[in-house]
């Protein structure tokens, strides 16, 4: 693994903290969460039109620019800098993968060049609470979570050569405003029960579409439900190995949530470091007292830990996906791992996060416990996360588990 970063990861990276440090301010952000996207469509435009960020990780040939995963994962280290609410996560990393692995030509070559200008967001619309299973992050996604085989979730049945859905899809994210939607659906009844996956266009006839509240307003949610509603297959094959597909996006899914976690506490730490470096007590700044150095050291190891992590698995899931060549001696190390580590990383940054966001509000004294501080922003992100993502301990259980860490193994003598 090189560990230094690209002229052209660099000149994303500053220009992407200028603008957002212009762009997105406390005050915008609460501005934009509370608009009816749930987002600043002006900065949604410089993102996506400047930018090029939704089609950073996209092929060429579909109007993208063709980087790997580690760029998109960089960009949204900056975006979870300042919690910039929009629909970059959702659609550059559930959606858009998904679309590129299973999609048809067809289907390709009509949403993704959309998808890289910009002009069509996407989401990954999953039933019940089950977003962290169905991407395999907090264990295996061959259960029930579509349906459960008789009733529940999304039901999906075809007629007349068309297929229609039927059911309820709660805490989908940015699903109010979503210019199309990726609902995992069952299909086949209890005896031949499979999940598939449908594409639903934000207009379709018979969806109905709630905004909810949520803990953390960056993030928006909606309640999503499907009334007999026309939808596509995605890809040409009902026989196509979704759960492989989604285990992968989730992969590259935790990847990316872990760097824009990692950019959340980075910013957390730094604001609670310029506070206690103003804030007097007894007639000096308590940035001075050992006992709050000791605590921010402390916040400053996790959070270098988490950062490590984080880039690692990004560049691990850009060399997986890229198909490069490997050394001998890593190599049977990544396929003892199943080759994935975001999960892991993941759980380290969210951890590092809600570190930096708790010594920030401690910190920060009485001002600090207001809900009107920023420093609450950063702690609903980071509970916000764990309730969707995790929780952390499910994370390492399960990584631990596909490394088989606990396993015994016959020794040689």
């Amino acid at each position: 693994m090189d560990a230094g970063f690209t002229a052209e990861q660099d000149d994303i990276r500053r220009t992407l903290r200028e603008l957002l440090r212009k762009r997105c301010g406390p005050e915008e952000v609460r501005a934009a969460v509370d608009s009816p996207a749930g987002h600043d469509p002006g900065l949604w435009t410089a993102l996506a039109a400047r930018l090029g960020l939704p089609g950073l990780a996209l092929p060429e040939r579909y109007g993208g620019v063709g980087c790997p995963v580690t760029d998109l994962a960089l960009a949204c280290e900056e975006t979870g800098r300042f919690l910039a609410p929009s629909p970059l996560l959702t659609t550059a990393a559930l959606a858009a993968p998904l679309l590129l692995a299973l999609g048809t030509d067809a289907q390709r070559a009509e949403l993704l060049p959309r998808i890289a200008t910009g002009a069509l967001t996407a989401t990954l619309a999953v039933p019940g609470a089950g977003l962290a299973t169905a991407l395999a992050l907090t264990g295996t996604n061959g259960g029930d979570w579509a349906g459960g085989g008789r009733a529940g979730g999304v039901q999906a049945r075809r007629a007349d050569g068309r297929w229609r859905l039927y059911g309820q899809v709660d805490q989908v994210l940015d699903g109010h405003s979503a210019g199309l939607l990726v609902v995992a659906a069952h299909t086949g009844g209890f005896a031949r029960s499979r999940t598939l996956l449908f594409l639903v266009p934000g207009d379709a006839s018979g969806l109905v579409r709630v905004r909810q509240t949520a803990l953390d307003a960056t993030r928006s949610r909606a309640r999503v439900q499907l009334r007999e509603t026309e939808a596509r297959l995605l890809g040409d094959d009902d026989r196509a190995d979704v759960l492989s597909a989604l285990a992968a996006v989730g992969d590259t899914a935790a990847a990316v949530l872990a760097c824009e976690a990692v950019g959340a506490a980075d910013r957390a730490l730094e604001r609670t470091v310029e506070y206690v470096g103003r804030r007097e007590q007894f007639g000096r700044a308590i940035g001075s007292f050992q006992a709050v150095k000791h605590r921010l050291a402390d916040v400053y190891v996790q959070l270098q830990a988490a950062r490590s992590a984080a880039y690692y698995a990004a560049w691990a899931t850009a060399h997986e996906s890229g198909g490069a060549a490997r050394s001998a001696s890593s190599e049977g190390r990544w396929r003892e791992t199943g080759g994935r580590v975001g999960g892991l990383a993941l759980a380290q940054a969210l951890e590092a996060l809600r570190t930096a966001a708790s010594e920030g509000i401690q910190l920060h004294g009485g001002i600090g416990f207001t809900w009107e501080h920023e420093a609450h922003l950063y702690f609903k992100r980071a509970a916000g996360d764990e309730l969707l993502f995790g929780p952390v301990h499910r994370l390492r259980a399960h990584a631990a588990e596909t490394a088989r860490l606990f396993e015994e193994r016959e020794v040689a003598v």
